[in-house]
């Protein structure tokens, strides 16, 4: 903190104004004071009428002044002294002048320390909040002791006392009340009933009574003025309403009838004391205030909010408003408790009262950028320092900047500026840095609305000049027919006013998004798809309307891939995800899925079975939109495409597995084998086996355990075989069980010992037994592609053991090159969807499966004297393995990685486009004709060399 002022280098008119207090004080309890006191004093008459006025009266009370203002208390012992003076109070009127005698002592020490530099803004509003806060709540409890000899005590039907809770609204519930404020209360309790005492009244009549004594003992004027001005109006049904409702009663009005300006201001609801009821209260409440998902029609609410506010400035000719005027405090309070609305659903840690905490939030979570948040934080913090020394003054509710010149010098010295015109220099940035904030947030773009032209009014009401029209915006004229059949498509849709009008809104800009698009007829049908699947779902129509981004990567990613755009079509919450563009295109570390994917499931109950297979679902989806956006605009290149598709598989199986393991130990208890860890284990053969998952992929596993013949620990226990058998079959529905948003994964278990006529669940030595003495060749080509991707380190070694030991048997060259080759034609028969037109990429000539099968056949046939080369389970680093050890030449290994990596690029993008793995011949990739003359030379060769 800095120094404050020098009495003596104030201007005379100042000084006098000081001369004038000390006058009023009086010499006795003037000449008590040290000179350092005294000159406090000075500055302090100086500086502020309400402070000279107060002190100058009560002299007696200096001594105890000084020493508050010397103490820095983060928790101010407001309520302990309010109930020991209260409780000497016979009357209503004694208790109202220890009120507000409380009141101005306490507001004078908290005004001293701002004018003095003693306090930085935040304990200022928590000081000015606690004792708002203490002074109601010890008014509420001395009023329910001196009703209780008339009426008792209120209690439910079941003989609880029942309290008054009161809610604090706006800045007091936010905990940052200003020096001068108003105070916002809604009255509610518990449980209806009626009171025990001599007169019996129902409950709602006893706190209808004690709300309006409770109101005349914080807001009468006295002789020595008032408390708090307090408002009602924020009740249910407003000045019409009740003073005073039920928890059922409040909870049916807020389900019902809540409005959206209902629920901004219950962004700062805050109930004040009572614990676990307190709680309670806020529990009712969250459903109105924060909707499960992002909610867009907050946007609409609050800029007619605002435009009333605007309107109300014009009509009273107000000018210099640092509250309402643009880019005030207002301004900063509409951009974060908008975020609330909007996000606090979805994100628990916007759930809060208090707006600084919130902003920091915003910026931790990126709803906001880090230069937003500097300019808001910045701002505010400016603007409450300006308004709670402008109030204290003369302590008067106002935000309107003085026009007298000693006023301006007070603010200007207190906010330690040299002259007026600096400080308004700077209160002048603040406020336009937070105007152009806010706009970016909610306030409309009127250029937006000049560049759509005609746009709007041809989507309402249709033109006989359709096509000129679109020509005009930028947008291909053959779009004139298939738009006006989709604008009769929509009009005969069922979607209320609410939505009508949403979509009148969104759709030109939609088409403005198109203007200068390549392929505008196809990139409008697919983008319709879209539209389409949420004409019901108006949150989502106004989640594009009111986000410029979120319509433009809309318009983005449908241009690029058919298939992201079904996935919007098919998955509408995807579309929160196109928010933030900076988000959007950037992929989770390889690590990350796995605690991004656990965040996400905590937001789900435990116990909600199904909430959590629906979670699990929209955060593969999700996470695969991600990665796709990355993948068309080139920020991720094939390989790491398919590894991340494959990270984010293993995260999933993790979390299924967890799930699975939970509910079967719940029912049946841990299995006696268990020990530290679970004793079962997921391996992962084909792509997701090799890390080269694709975005439609199945998942090719094999579970395995290590079971003894024990039993489980539960009341309903089970051999622990069994247990596997369950766990296996539980993992199973997890991933095929069709919810809202589909399956899971599809999931193929043929490769597990003796296939489909095979345990579900094998024993790891069974496994081991299999693999050594019962498995065909072509089990051993899939085992090359094995992975253990779940399960404990000792199962892991014991699996990489048996693969490795597997894989590095003896085996007859040419036998096992006949093998191979007879497997590929029968692959070929069977699975082959070529013609002599198209070329099948996957099961062609030089195709994905006859590379796949050479790397697997120098792994079988050379890894008897080469055990390294079953070290690796992708292609690849195979294929990188053999040159190194001379299996293959250069250009061979080149040839075949090159190719590999192209094939799996084309898939990977038609796949995209949604197109299928069959192309002309005239596209196929180069290098497949000389990868089938490799497959020739390799097989044939050896073929013969072997007969």
């Amino acid at each position: 903190m800095s120094l404050p002022p020098v009495f003596d280098n104030l201007p005379a008119s100042l000084r006098r104004q000081a001369e004038h207090y000390r006058q009023g004080l009086g010499e006795g309890p003037w000449g008590a004071l040290e000179p350092e006191q005294q000159q406090r004093l000075n500055l302090l008459f100086a500086m502020s009428e309400f402070i000279g006025a107060r002190l100058s009266r009560d002299g007696d009370w200096l001594p105890e002044f000084f020493r508050l203002l010397s103490q820095h208390l983060r928790h101010p012992q407001y309520r302990a002294t309010l109930d020991e003076e209260l409780a000497r109070c016979q009357d209503e009127a004694s208790a109202k002048r220890v009120l507000r005698r409380f009141r101005h002592r306490q507001m004078v020490v908290i005004a001293a320390r701002d004018f003095l530099n003693l306090a930085p803004l935040d304990e200022s509003l928590a000081h000015l909040s606690e004792m708002a806060q203490s002074l109601i709540l010890a008014a509420r409890d001395w009023l329910t002791e001196y009703l209780a000899s008339r009426f008792g005590y209120p209690r439910s039907a079941a003989g609880e006392r029942q309290p008054l809770l009161i809610l604090g609204m706006g800045k007091l519930g936010g905990g940052e009340l200003n020096f001068s404020s108003d105070i916002d209360l809604i009255f509610t309790y518990p449980e209806n009933g009626t009171t025990d005492g001599p007169r019996q009244l129902d409950n709602q009549q006893y706190f209808i009574r004690m709300g309006q004594k409770l109101i005349g003992l914080l807001a009468d004027v006295e002789l020595e003025g008032f408390c708090f001005r307090v408002d009602m109006r924020l009740r249910p049904f407003g000045e019409a309403g009740p003073l005073a409702v039920s928890f059922d009663a409040i909870e049916d009005y807020y389900q019902e009838q809540g409005r959206e300006w209902e629920r901004y201001a219950m962004v700062k609801a805050r109930a004040m004391g009572e614990g676990d009821q307190a709680s309670a209260l806020h529990t009712l409440l969250r459903p109105f205030i924060y909707r499960r998902y992002l909610d867009f029609s907050a946007i609409d609410a609050l800029r007619r909010m605002k435009a009333l506010i605007e309107s109300q400035l014009r009509r009273s000719s107000l000018t210099d408003n640092i509250k309402l005027g643009r880019g005030g405090i207002r301004e900063v309070e509409f951009v974060v408790q908008s975020h609330q609305l909007i996000r606090g659903g979805r994100q628990p840690a916007l759930r809060r009262q208090p707006l600084m905490p919130v902003l920091a939030e915003l910026a931790r979570s990126n709803c906001i950028s880090g230069r937003d948040h500097k300019r808001l934080l910045e701002g505010y913090r400016f603007l409450r320092r300006l308004e709670n020394l402008l109030q204290a003054l003369s302590d008067k509710q106002t935000q309107t900047l003085p026009d007298n010149p000693d006023d301006q010098l007070r603010l200007s010295l207190s906010l330690e500026f040299d002259s007026w015109e600096a400080l308004r220099e700077t209160l002048s940035r603040h406020m336009s840095n937070i105007h152009e904030v806010f706009r970016e947030t909610i306030g409309g773009d009127e250029q937006e609305e000049e560049e759509l032209g005609e746009l709007p009014a041809l989507w309402q009401h249709p033109d006989p000049d359709v096509s000129e029209i679109l020509s005009a915006q930028g947008l291909d004229s053959e779009l004139a027919e298939p738009l006006m059949r989709l604008r009769g498509e929509f009009a005969r849709r069922t979607i209320g006013p609410r939505g009508r009008d949403t979509l009148d809104k969104l759709m030109p800009r939609l088409l403005g998004e198109l203007a200068g698009q390549p392929g505008q007829s196809e990139l409008l049908q697919r983008m319709m798809k879209v539209v389409a699947t949420i004409l019901t779902r108006t949150t989502y129509l106004e989640l594009l309307l009111e986000n410029p981004a979120a319509r433009q990567q809309l318009v983005r990613l449908c241009a690029a891939s058919p298939w992201i755009a079904d996935q919007l079509a098919a998955y509408p919450i995807l579309l929160d995800e196109l928010i933030d563009p900076m988000q959007l295109y950037q992929v989770l570390p390889p690590d990350g899925y796995a605690a991004s994917l656990r965040e996400f499931l905590m937001r789900v109950p435990e116990e909600d079975l199904e909430q959590q297979m629906e979670a699990l679902r929209q955060f593969k989806q999700i996470s695969r939109l991600h990665i796709a956006a990355a993948d068309v605009t080139g920020v991720l290149p094939v390989m790491k495409v398919s590894d991340h598709l494959t990270w984010l598989a293993e995260a999933i199986v993790e979390q299924v597995v967890q799930l699975a393991w939970n509910q079967l130990v719940v029912r049946h208890g841990l299995p006696s084998c268990a020990g530290d860890g679970k004793g079962f284990a997921v391996v992962a053969y084909g792509k997701m086996g090799g890390l080269e998952l694709g975005y439609g992929s199945d998942l090719d596993l094999v579970f395995l355990h290590r079971a003894d013949n024990g039993y489980t620990s539960g009341d309903k226990g089970i051999d622990n075989n069994h247990f596997y058998l369950k766990l296996a079959q539980r993992v199973l529905h997890l991933f095929s069980t069709r919810t809202l948003s589909g399956i899971l994964y599809e999931v193929d278990m043929r490769l597990r010992p003796s296939g489909a006529s095979g345990l579900l669940v094998s024993h790891i030595d069974r496994y081991d037994e299999y693999q050594r003495q019962e498995a065909w060749t072509w089990e051993h080509q899939a085992l090359v592609r094995a992975r253990m991707v779940f399960g404990e380190p000792a199962m892991v070694k014991r699996f990489n053991e048996i693969r490795e030991s597997v894989l590095c048997l003896p085996r007859h060259e040419a036998q096992l090159n006949g093998q191979v080759r007879e497997m590929r034609e029968k692959m070929r028969d069977h699975l082959h969807k070529g013609s002599e037109r198209l070329f099948d990429l996957k099961q062609g000539p030089g195709g994905i499966t006859d590379i796949e099968f050479i790397t697997q056949y120098l792994v079988l046939a050379h890894g008897h004297r080469l055990p390294q080369m079953s070290r690796w389970s992708d292609n690849v680093r195979i294929l990188e393995l053999a040159l190194q050890l001379g299996l293959l030449s250069a250009e061979e290994a080149d040839l075949l990685v090159h190719t590999y990596t192209e094939i799996r690029d084309t898939n990977h993008h038609r796949v995209l486009a949604g197109l299928s793995g069959l192309l002309p011949h005239s596209e196929k990739p180069e290098g497949c004709e000389a990868v089938a003359a490799l497959w020739s030379r390799i097989f044939d060769k050896d073929h013969e060399k072997g007969e």
